[in-house]
C-alpha cells in the first residue's frame, strides 16, 4: 500500500527543488505565480520547473517528465505516486500565461544587461528581426485559432503558427516574439515588437519588412534601419546625391495608398518624401553565383558609417536564420506538442525562456574565458547542460561552485570552427521512406497494397 501524502508533507515537498536545473538556473529565473493554489502533488512552482526541464531535455513526453518527478519525490521523501500524466497536464494548464511571460521578459532583460556592444558599431545595439512558422497537433481547438495552410486539404495537414522574433546580434538572445495565425503577415506581427526597440538601436532585416511607413515611424523613435530594398520599389525613387561607387542618397516618395495597418491620420501627417541611403552590393564569392543586392538604410553619414559596414552588418543578418535553427531544430520547437491554443502559447513561452537560459550560460562562459559567445556551439552547450545539471544538483557549497566553474570551462571550449563562405545548402541527404502521402482525410484514404514490391514486366 502506498503511504498517504498529508498536507504538511506536501507543503514541505513544495519548498524542495524537484528539478536539477534549479541548481543552475534558480538565480536567473524568478517564477512568481499570481495566486498560490492549494497544496498539490504538482504545485505551480514545481510545475513550472518541471515544464522548463521538459523543454530543456528536448520537449520529451509528459510521461517521461512525470517519471522524473516521481524519482525526485521518492529520493526526497521516500514516497511514490501514480505515474498517470493527468495530474501533471492539469497542473500545466493552471500555470498563468502572464506569469510565464513575465519570466520570459525578465530572463531576456537580465541577459541583455550583460550584453557587450557590437564591435562593428560601438555604442549602438544591433537588432535582427526575422519570421518563421511552427506546426502543432491537428486538433479542432488548434485549427480554430491557427488554421492550416490554404493549399492543404482538410484533414491532411496541421495547424501552423506564424512567429516573428527580435534577436540581439551580439548574443543571439530572443528579446521578444510575436505570434498569430499563418494568415497574418510577418510585417503586421513585427509592429507588435516596436516597443522593444530603444532609441539608438539599429535594426537589420530582410526586404519583407522594408517599407516607407516602417522606415519613417521607426526613425521617429530614434531607430535606424538597414534592410534589403523591396523588389517592388521600382518607382517613386529620385536620386539626390552620389556618395561613392554604389553608394547613393535617394528620395523615397510616399505612395498615395495608405497601408491597411496604419491609420489615415498618421499617413497624412507623414511627409511626401524621405531621404534614404541606397547601397549596391555585389556578392562575388568563388564557387557561388554572383548576386547583386540593394540595401536601404537611414544611416546617411558616409564617414561615420562607410559602405563596408553595411555589407558586413547585412551579412550577419543570416545569424537570425542560425538562431531560429537553434531553437527550432536543436531544441525541437519546429513541432509544438500541446493540443490547445492556450497550452501552445505557454509551450512557446517556455521555449523562449529555455533558449535564453542556454544563451546566458554561453555568454557567461565566453566572458569568463575570453572567447566570442556566438562562436560557442549552441547544440553542444545544450547537450552538456543536460549531463552536468544532475551532478551539480547533488553537490553543495564549494563543491557546487567548482562544478559550475568546470562546466563553464568546458562550454568555452565548444568553439565552432571558422568556416567563411561555407556552402550550406538547404537540402536533405538521407532519403525518406517510400510511404504514400496522406492526400485525403484518414476516413477516406485508401492505402495501396505492396506499393514498393511492383516489378517491371519482362520484355
Amino acid at each position: 500500500m502506498k503511504p498517504s501524502k498529508t498536507a504538511s508533507q506536501l507543503s514541505r515537498l513544495r519548498k524542495r527543488p524537484l528539478q536539477e536545473i534549479q541548481a543552475l538556473f534558480s538565480t536567473r529565473v524568478e517564477f512568481e505565480p499570481e495566486a498560490p493554489g492549494r497544496d498539490r502533488l504538482f504545485p505551480q512552482h514545481s510545475t513550472f520547473w518541471l515544464f522548463l526541464s521538459q523543454i530543456l531535455r528536448g520537449n520529451v513526453s509528459c510521461s517521461e517528465t512525470v517519471q522524473n518527478a516521481l524519482a525526485c519525490l521518492c529520493r526526497e521523501t521516500g514516497q511514490t505516486a501514480s505515474p498517470n500524466t493527468a495530474a501533471y497536464c492539469k497542473a500545466r494548464s493552471r500555470l498563468e500565461e502572464k506569469a510565464i511571460e513575465r519570466v520570459a521578459r525578465k530572463v531576456a532583460e537580465n541577459l541583455e544587461s550583460r550584453c557587450p556592444d557590437t564591435e562593428l558599431v560601438p555604442g549602438r545595439r544591433v537588432r535582427i528581426v526575422d519570421g518563421s512558422s511552427l506546426s502543432m497537433p491537428d486538433t479542432p481547438q488548434n485549427r480554430q485559432l491557427f488554421p492550416q495552410p490554404k493549399r492543404q486539404k482538410p484533414g491532411c495537414g496541421f495547424p501552423v503558427m506564424r512567429v516573428v522574433v527580435l534577436f540581439s546580434m551580439a548574443t543571439g538572445a530572443i528579446l521578444r516574439a510575436a505570434w498569430d495565425s499563418l494568415h497574418v503577415h510577418e510585417r503586421t506581427l513585427f509592429h507588435r515588437l516596436w516597443d522593444e526597440l530603444k532609441e539608438g538601436d539599429i535594426l537589420v532585416a530582410d526586404r519583407g519588412f522594408c517599407g516607407f511607413a516602417d522606415f519613417w515611424l521607426l526613425l521617429q523613435r530614434g531607430v535606424d534601419c538597414i534592410m534589403r530594398n523591396h523588389q517592388r520599389r521600382t518607382k517613386g525613387v529620385r536620386l539626390l546625391k552620389k556618395l561613392g561607387k554604389g553608394d547613393l542618397l535617394v528620395a523615397w516618395r510616399k505612395s498615395p495608398v495608405c497601408p491597411n495597418w496604419l491609420s489615415r491620420e498618421i499617413w497624412k501627417k507623414m511627409p511626401m518624401e524621405m531621404t534614404v541611403r541606397q547601397i549596391h552590393v555585389c556578392v562575388d564569392i568563388p564557387g557561388f553565383r554572383t548576386k547583386k543586392i540593394v540595401l536601404a538604410t537611414t544611416l546617411l553619414d558616409p564617414k561615420l558609417y562607410p559602405k563596408a559596414l553595411f555589407t558586413e552588418l547585412y551579412r550577419r543578418r543570416w545569424l537570425a536564420e542560425l538562431f531560429l535553427r537553434d531553437i527550432k531544430t536543436s531544441m525541437g520547437m519546429d513541432i509544438l506538442k500541446c493540443k490547445s491554443p492556450e497550452m501552445v502559447v505557454k509551450e512557446l513561452l517556455m521555449y523562449l525562456i529555455a533558449y535564453n537560459l542556454i544563451r546566458s550560460i554561453m555568454l557567461e562562459a565566453a566572458q569568463t574565458h575570453g572567447c566570442e559567445p556566438l562562436r560557442i556551439s549552441f547544440k553542444r552547450t545544450a547537450d552538456g547542460l543536460r549531463q552536468w545539471t544532475p551532478v551539480i544538483r547533488g553537490a553543495r557549497g564549494a563543491a557546487r561552485n567548482r562544478l559550475i566553474e568546470a562546466l563553464l570551462a568546458c562550454i568555452a571550449k565548444l568553439i565552432i570552427p571558422h568556416r567563411p563562405d561555407r556552402a550550406e545548402p538547404r537540402a536533405i541527404k538521407r532519403r525518406k521512406k517510400n510511404y504514400q502521402l496522406l492526400n485525403k482525410p484518414r476516413t477516406e484514404f485508401r492505402e495501396i497494397a505492396h506499393r514498393n514490391k511492383y516489378a517491371a514486366g519482362l520484355s
